[in-house]
């Protein structure tokens, strides 16, 4: 259970996320906070960019860097693998909510 709640450490990032009075999209956002590069990565890969910037409104559950280290040696480099797309997009369609949900 501290294994699975270490990797689900995540940051809420919604559609609608404004900074310095602009608003931004999820994946935006993600690429400007510098620890969710491999999340990053991944929605490139599986070709979610487009889907992230969409309309909305979701929520997305995001795992850092941190959390995607802390898995198996080669789960990440597997998942990337075009040949492991479908796969890839589970894992990460299962980190998004519909709505806008806000954190406590």
């Amino acid at each position: 259970m501290k294994k699975i709640l270490g990797i689900g450490a995540a940051l809420l990032m919604s559609t609608a996320v404004f900074a310095g009075g602009m608003k931004k999209d999820i994946v935006d956002t993600a690429s400007a906070a510098g620890n969710f590069n491999t999340l990053v990565a991944a929605v490139q890969a599986a070709d979610l960019v487009e889907t992230l910037k969409g309309e909305g409104p979701f929520t997305v559950f995001a795992p850092t860097d941190e959390a995607f280290a802390a898995l198996p040696e080669g789960t990440v480099e597997n998942l990337l693998k075009p040949e492991n797309k479908d796969q890839l997009i589970a894992v990460l369609t299962y980190h998004v909510v519909p709505g806008k949900v806000m954190s406590a």
